[in-house]
């Protein structure tokens, strides 16, 4: 039985690819695994996955976030961030205590949040499921993650030190991940790729097809989480600017269609950290012109991580935010910019690309910018294909290492 950390809720169909890919490569070693996944929405998540318990996967209530959390992330805000203050120190609950124990591994599914991305907060929530797997004498794997760097808070990184030190297993999904564990001495660090490059597509419904019939589209995945990147309204207000200038100029002088694909949007129906809501404030904001004419509009909000990656692959061109929205698109060799806020895009495309002209940086977003991107995009998107064509085979192959690994890692586990 594995437990999977790293994830509460299907709303980020990030998380959702991560899952569903990595169920289907663990599946192909170990066929008769059973997986515990956690989350907050457990009608609405089973409601994206229909099919999950014939890949014996069962959805249990997540950890919540202990009220210390909240008060520690309080106290040090008021005290200053850069007082060094302890993790907040709690028990998990006894309902997580009892899906651990029955647990024989738990994984802690990849993406960023083995960093210092979503703050401490996140971190130390994360890594206390870690511990207490840890220290129950559960075998715990790090899972084709982006680790670090925690350079900036060197107790924290210190304290990450003797975490990782701890895993069974750690794999990471790129070299500059792998090279910072070494420069750690973590020991026994494994090079592969993100599991969500073997997501399986599902067919979308029909109506999310149409925009594609009558010629080029350039798929646009913004997320308001580059909007946190920016200080101040005013540097915020100007980023919404530049973008519904670069819809206005696409739309106004090339013959694309413009497909606005959110790959965020919580099943609750909150709009803090929405795609949907945020890309439908932009689209308001449009010359009704452009509207009417029925060349841009937004995808549905309910489709799932396969039905997502079904309708970028019909893409002429793509431009994300959301790392697993561009891994969607690469790995169904749609030429793509990824417009980067954290290592992750960098390091992918890096190691993907040998180079990162493919990569957006948040702070350099522009109209003048995101056109430069869209124009390389189309010049150079036959070498770009051709290149994914040939590479992507041994990309499938590292994201299976992760679960060869791990396979590895059962057969020496007691019986």
């Amino acid at each position: 039985t594995i437990y999977f950390a790293g994830h509460d809720n299907f709303g980020n169909r990030g998380c959702e690819a991560l899952v569903r890919s990595s169920v289907k490569l663990i599946n192909e070693q170990l066929p008769e695994v059973k997986f515990l996944v956690p989350t907050r929405e457990m009608n609405k998540d089973s409601g994206q996955w229909p099919t999950a318990e014939k890949h014996h996967v069962f959805f249990i209530d997540a950890e919540p976030v202990p009220s210390i959390i909240r008060w520690w992330s309080r106290a040090r805000r008021f005290m200053g961030k850069d007082l060094d203050l302890p993790p907040p120190a709690y028990r998990i609950t006894k309902q997580t205590q009892r899906a651990i124990g029955q647990s024989d591994i738990l994984i802690m599914t990849g993406g960023d949040i083995i960093s210092l991305d979503y703050g401490l907060e996140s971190l130390y929530y994360w890594t206390r499921l870690c511990q207490s797997a840890m220290d129950e004498g559960k075998q715990t794997v790090l899972w084709a993650g982006s680790v670090g760097p925690f350079s900036a808070l060197p107790t924290v990184e210190a304290r990450m030190r003797t975490l990782l030190s701890r895993f069974n297993l750690i794999t990471v999904r790129e070299t500059s991940s792998f090279e910072y564990l070494v420069k750690l001495n973590i020991k026994g660090v494994e090079l592969v790729a993100d599991p969500a490059f073997c997501l399986d597509g599902e067919t979308a419904p029909p109506g999310e097809l149409e925009i594609f019939k009558a010629g080029p589209v350039l798929g646009l995945n913004i997320s308001p989480i580059i909007r946190k990147f920016r200080h101040g309204q005013i540097s915020k207000d100007a980023l919404d600017r530049e973008v519904i200038a670069f819809l206005t100029n696409i739309l106004s002088t090339t013959a694309y269609a413009v497909l606005l694909i959110p790959h965020v949007d919580f099943l609750e129906g909150i709009e803090e950290n929405s795609d949907t809501a945020y890309m439908e404030k932009l689209l308001q904001r449009l010359p009704q012109s452009h509207i009417t004419g029925g060349r841009i509009r937004l995808a549905g909000k309910g489709l799932n991580a396969g039905q997502l990656k079904d309708v970028i692959r019909y893409c002429t061109v793509f431009m994300g935010a959301r790392t697993h929205a561009t891994i969607a698109a690469l790995s169904q060799q749609v030429p793509t910019t990824s417009i980067a806020y954290s290592v992750k895009a960098k390091g992918i495309n890096q190691d993907l690309f040998g180079h990162t002209r493919y990569v957006l940086e948040t702070a350099q977003v522009t109209a003048m910018t995101l056109r430069q991107h869209f124009d390389l995009l189309q010049s150079e998107g036959n070498e770009i294909k051709e290149l994914l064509n040939i590479r992507l085979p041994a990309w499938h192959k590292k994201a299976r290492r992760s679960a060869e690994l791990l396979a590895q890692l059962v057969k020496k586990m007691p019986a």
